[in-house]
């Protein structure tokens, strides 16, 4: 039979499916929506089950270059991460610029970008920003420069608590110890290969790579977040730093984390122990003026390690803004809910923070030293609040 096909008239066939479709055309086209629902449906469900590190590096490729924001005075964490999502995005072709707003100054932290030699550059306003598409790490909300409110981030990686989100990635695990953990994470989603420092990665078979000078910073950024893996940590940052290991440069990491310490941190250490003022298990110490506000947070450190103590608070002031550090190894102190409410009559403050470490500030702050008259607040009025928000009376 002419036109037939394994015995079947295909003219009569496409004859009764045009006569069917000119009857009803609705319910011809309610199939056809139907099919391209279920058709997106598929694909919307395999896209969202690829790994979050796809998933990123998609969103890098979509945009010729980024700038890499970390928060204000960048720790080892913040600077590893962009240093990680940089190389990422160089990877997938993207041009990347890491920027920071404030200035580096604990030893540590300049240990840490002299010995992996990175390229940093500050900034003090939103103009300074090296491109339109600025992706976010170790914070979620743009902060510490003149405009930073008004910048809509395009990707945001972080592992802090907050609301803030970019407009094409957002991915905020505040159950994660380290930022870093979450990058080293990506590298892994791909298949990247830690390179190993003795190495060069056109030695290494595979297609994206973890260079060694960015396995160990990484490695670094998750052992100081989580105080060598020792508090607030999980799962996925003991696997995260075994990733790592691999392609950690251990002499790198030995002059990192040992280097020499400023006789102005030892003196702010000093200040916090002989100052300090302890009720109960809680301690709180003004150290007053000092040029190093880095000094507050190890000090922080060093008051918190006192026996009977399981929150502690440090504050000083450099140039006329206040600045505090706390840590809390009491389940009842949730040491950054405790610095926000702290210090949140003060206008021009913020603070923050996980429930074992916190920080805050106060810039261009209504506080005197000396009780002031007025509106003033004396430092003394600052640190019964630190103690009334310690207590959960604020």
């Amino acid at each position: 039979m002419v036109g037939s096909v394994g015995g079947i008239d295909m003219p009569g066939v496409t004859g009764a499916i045009q006569s069917f479709v000119s009857t009803y055309p609705e319910v011809v086209a309610a199939i056809v929506v139907g099919i391209v629902a279920v058709a997106l449906g598929v694909y919307a469900a395999l896209r969202f089950k690829r790994p979050m590190g796809a998933r990123f590096i998609d969103a890098l490729s979509d945009v010729d270059e980024i700038a890499v924001l970390m928060h204000p005075n960048p720790d080892p964490d913040a600077m590893a991460a962009a240093i990680g999502v940089a190389n990422l995005a160089e990877q997938v072709g993207t041009k990347s610029t890491i920027q920071f707003a404030g200035q580096i100054r604990h030893q540590e932290n300049r240990a840490f970008r002299t010995v992996l030699d990175l390229d940093l550059h500050s900034i003090d306003h939103v103009s300074d920003l090296a491109a339109e598409a600025v992706v976010l790490v170790d914070h979620n909300s743009p902060r510490g420069f003149a405009g930073a409110e008004s910048v809509l981030p395009y990707a945001v990686v972080d592992h802090h608590p907050g609301d803030g989100g970019g407009e094409a990635f957002t991915d905020v695990r505040t159950d994660y110890g380290a930022a870093s953990s979450i990058v080293a994470e990506y590298f892994r989603d791909i298949g990247a290969k830690p390179v190993p420092p003795d190495m060069h990665a056109s030695e290494v078979n595979s297609t994206y790579t973890v260079p060694s000078q960015v396995s160990t910073g990484l490695l670094y950024g998750i052992l100081t977040d989580t105080k060598n893996l020792t508090a607030g940590c999980s799962a996925p940052d003991f696997a995260a730093a075994g990733y790592l290991f691999p392609g950690v440069n251990e002499d790198h990491l030995d002059r990192i984390a040992n280097p020499e310490v400023s006789r102005e941190v030892l003196e702010a250490k000093a200040r916090a122990i002989a100052g300090r003022d302890v009720r109960g298990p809680f301690a709180v110490a003004d150290i007053g003026s000092l040029s190093n506000v880095d000094a507050i947070p190890q000090a922080a450190d060093e008051l918190i390690q006192l026996e009977g103590v399981t929150a502690a608070v440090v504050c000083g002031e450099r140039d006329g803004n206040v600045y505090l550090s706390g840590r809390s190894r009491d389940d009842r102190v949730h040491m950054g809910r405790t610095l926000e409410a702290a210090v949140d009559e003060y206008r021009g403050s913020s603070a923050g923070g996980h429930a074992r470490m916190g920080g805050g500030q106060i810039l261009r702050p209504e506080i005197s030293t000396d009780g002031g008259d007025g509106d003033d607040i004396s430092r003394a009025e600052l640190v019964e609040r630190i103690f009334d928000a310690l207590s959960g009376e604020v």
